[in-house]
């Protein structure tokens, strides 16, 4: 194998750290950014710098922002009264980008998974619940990924909810319009027969 500077060998190793980055990935990348105008290099390095500085948490929902609130939360033609609640940041911008939704959200950081060592305790549960006990929501609607754990984290959910005066509903799963069930995979019919609605 050739040697490579020092620089180059910690820019590699660095980029390597990433998710879904192999060795060769970032090999790849680190000799493209060498090779790309030094504003552009610097410009990536600037913008990686900005979100570390300058991204957190919003107080209210736990989406990501740059002042106290989401863009969502300082939203007033939001729903006050619809919280979707999500796993991570990743799941709400999936969901906005369907652009049905005009509620709030909130982000739970994670879903409750005992076999990695994650409670209920590591994630904005109490938040989500002082939100409610404000006042003015009517509906809870759980969008949490349709594993073991984001079913299980949501049904935790809806218990500590089953003491309030709001309305819990859970996102709609099946069979997509169009389909055909011969190709189906099994969970989602599963889904499907489970959830049926009467005609």
């Amino acid at each position: 194998m050739s040697q490579v500077t020092q620089s180059i060998g910690r820019l590699i190793d660095e980029l390597g750290k990433l998710p879904g980055i192999g060795r060769k990935s970032a090999e790849r990348l680190a000799y493209h950014l060498l090779r790309v105008p030094s504003t552009e290099a610097i410009g990536l390095a600037d913008a990686i710098r900005d979100v570390r500085e300058n991204v957190h948490y919003c107080r209210s929902c736990y989406n990501l922002a740059e002042g106290e609130l989401c863009p969502i939360c300082s939203d007033s033609r939001r729903d006050s009264a619809q919280i979707c609640v999500v796993e991570q940041p990743r799941d709400l911008m999936a969901l906005e980008q369907a652009s049905v939704y005009r509620g709030l959200y909130h982000v739970l950081l994670g879903r409750i998974a005992p076999l990695d060592g994650v409670g209920p305790d590591q994630l904005t549960i109490d938040r989500l619940i002082e939100r409610v006990k404000e006042g003015g929501v009517r509906e809870i609607i759980m969008a949490t990924n349709p594993t073991v754990e984001g079913d299980g984290t949501a049904l935790y959910l809806s218990n500590l909810l089953a003491q309030l005066p709001v309305k819990v509903t859970r996102l709609a799963r099946g069979i997509t319009t169009g389909s055909v069930l011969e190709y189906t995979n099994k969970e989602v019919l599963a889904d499907a027969l489970t959830g049926r609605q009467q005609l």
